[in-house]
C-alpha cells in the first residue's frame, strides 16, 4: 500500500490561458518505497478565514459573507472555494506537478467576495485530496484509492490572486444579472442617451457612495 504526502511550494497565476486558472506546484512524496503508475489527483480547496485578521476596511467588504466584526467567533469559519484535479506521471519516491485552480470573478461566489475584499497579506487554504493510486509491481498492476487524511495547507498571497485577476480583467470585474434587469437596463441607457455601462450605473447610483 502506497504512502503519499503533499506539499504545496508555490502558487502563481497561469499566463495566457483561455480562462483564469492559478497554478499550485505540489510536490508528491512516496515513503514505502511503491513505484507510482500514476495518480488521478482531485482536490477540494478551503478557505479558513478564522487563521488571519483584517481591518476595517476589510471588514466592511466582507461584512456581506460574515456579518459585523462582533459576531466573528461564530461567522468566521473554513468554507469551500472550489475543486480542481490532475493527472500525475509515474514516479519512485518523489515528483512536483502543477494543479491548475479555476478562478473567476463571479461575485456570486463567495469564494469571489472573499478575495476581492482582502487588501494584502495571505489567505490561508486548506487542500484535502482524494483519487486513485495506480501502482506497479511484481504482479502487474493495481489500483487504490487515496486516504482521506491526505491534505497539504498554504498561504495564497493576496497579491497573486489579484495579479491574476488584472491579467483576465485588466481594471474590470463582472456581476451576474437577471435578464429583465439587463433589458430595463439597456433601456435605462438608451433613454438617455448613454454610451457606455459606467455612464449608466453612475446615473442610478446616488452621490453620496463612498469610493472604495
Amino acid at each position: 500500500m502506497t504512502v503519499l504526502g503533499v506539499e504545496v511550494l508555490d502558487v502563481r497565476p497561469q499566463e495566457h490561458a483561455a480562462a483564469p486558472h492559478l497554478l499550485f506546484r505540489l510536490r508528491v512524496t512516496e515513503t514505502s518505497g511503491a513505484v507510482v503508475h500514476a495518480i488521478a489527483l482531485r482536490a477540494q480547496l478551503r478557505i479558513e478565514p478564522q487563521r488571519r485578521p483584517y481591518d476595517e476596511a476589510e471588514r466592511a467588504g466582507l461584512a456581506d459573507l460574515f456579518g459585523t466584526a462582533d459576531r466573528y467567533a461564530s461567522t468566521l469559519k473554513p468554507f469551500l472555494w472550489t475543486h480542481a484535479s490532475t493527472m500525475l506521471q509515474g514516479f519512485r519516491g518523489s515528483t512536483e506537478v502543477d494543479l491548475p485552480v479555476a478562478c473567476t470573478y463571479d461575485f456570486d461566489v463567495s469564494g469571489t467576495k472573499y478575495l476581492h475584499a482582502l487588501r494584502d497579506g495571505e489567505v490561508p487554504l486548506a487542500l484535502l485530496f482524494s483519487g486513485t493510486v495506480f501502482t506497479r509491481g511484481e504482479t502487474g498492476f493495481a489500483a487504490e484509492q487515496l486516504s482521506w487524511s491526505l491534505e497539504a495547507s498554504c498561504l495564497l498571497p493576496v497579491a497573486t490572486w489579484r495579479r491574476l485577476m488584472d491579467l483576465y480583467f485588466p481594471g474590470a470585474g463582472w456581476i451576474r444579472l437577471d435578464r429583465d434587469t439587463i433589458a430595463a437596463l439597456a433601456q435605462f441607457r438608451a433613454a438617455r442617451g448613454l454610451t457606455s455601462w459606467e455612464q449608466t450605473f453612475a446615473e442610478l447610483l446616488p452621490s453620496e457612495v463612498p469610493a472604495p
